[in-house]
């Protein structure tokens, strides 16, 4: 049995690891400082603007270390290298996201029915610190975000801590002003409905990938009516496409040959094949096993 591997790479974006490691010595310093503010102040939503900073603070470790295993070389006991690593983090970061959220929920309601004073001028100079540390971090990581879900995950953390920041700012102004204590309240709710949303959204697109399922922008017919229409290829089946990582697109497949053609004149085949994959469907790595009359399932989609 023969295949043909091709490795067709495009630019790949060099993560830059020191950002990351920048922002989670800044969001130490603001996390300890919002959680001893909160609790002097009696404002919830100063506290559970600590606790999302940190959680930022685990996921940015996390996303860290992930980062660096991903640039670990392949090796005879793992032939991928750490390549998944950032999906895993990109996982985990979107539960924590979400856990943080459920807590903040039920922290809120609570305080609906047992009220407390808050001293407004602490919850809004220490806000104030949190927009400023969390926009720097979000500045750093906005040119990696674009391009990696690990790094995606990391930059979502901090936008949204920088988002609570602010309405917690906001909130602080409305207590110190009208005596509106309830607004704190108001505010860790806002805060946490959003935390739920973006941390589903990076969840279910993580969860896809780590699945191995088929990307969602890929239509699995189209690359098989494409490559049908290639010189001396019967059919094109038992497939499989996926994601490794973000930057690894692959897909394996038998190939039925019309003839009983010489392993040369199949190079030139499956060479056809990777140049229609990758220029239609940006698929950069491809394995195809060659068949010729071979007795077996000839579906198109086949559970191993």
């Amino acid at each position: 049995m023969g295949s043909n591997h091709n490795h067709s790479h495009h630019h790949k974006h060099e993560v830059q690891g020191k950002n990351l490691l920048f922002s989670i010595v800044l969001n130490l310093v603001i996390t300890v400082a919002q959680l001893i503010g909160g609790l002097f102040s009696g404002s919830l939503a100063l506290i559970s603007d600590a606790l999302h900073n940190f959680s930022d603070v685990l996921s940015l470790v996390f996303s860290y270390v992930a980062n660096k295993l991903s640039k670990k070389k392949a090796s005879i006991n793992q032939t991928f290298g750490y390549k998944r690593a950032e999906l895993i983090a990109a996982f985990v970061n979107a539960m924590t996201l979400i856990i943080v959220a459920l807590f903040l929920v039920y922290g809120a309601i609570e305080r609906f029915f047992n009220p407390h004073k808050i001293v407004s001028e602490l919850v809004i100079w220490l806000s104030v610190l949190g927009i400023i540390v969390n926009g720097l971090s979000v500045l750093m990581l906005k040119k990696d975000a674009d391009k990696n879900l690990n790094m995606k995950s990391a930059y979502l953390h901090l936008f949204t801590d920088m988002l609570a920041s602010i309405a917690v700012l906001i909130g602080g102004l409305l207590m110190k002003y009208f005596q509106w204590y309830w607004v704190d309240n108001v505010m860790t709710l806002i805060i946490a409905i959003y935390l739920i949303v973006v941390g589903f959204d990076l969840l279910k697109e993580s969860t896809q990938m780590l699945m191995l399922f088929t990307p969602t922008h890929i239509d699995i017919k189209e690359i098989i009516r494409e490559v049908h229409k290639i010189k001396g290829v019967g059919k094109l089946h038992h497939i499989h496409v996926w994601y490794l990582n973000e930057e690894e697109l692959h897909l394996e497949a038998h190939l039925d040959c019309l003839e009983d053609i010489k392993m040369s004149e199949f190079n030139e085949i499956v060479h056809e094949v990777e140049h229609v994959l990758f220029d239609k469907f940006q698929i950069n790595h491809v394995n195809i096993q060659p068949e010729y009359n071979k007795e077996d399932s000839k579906d198109f989609i086949l559970q191993d």
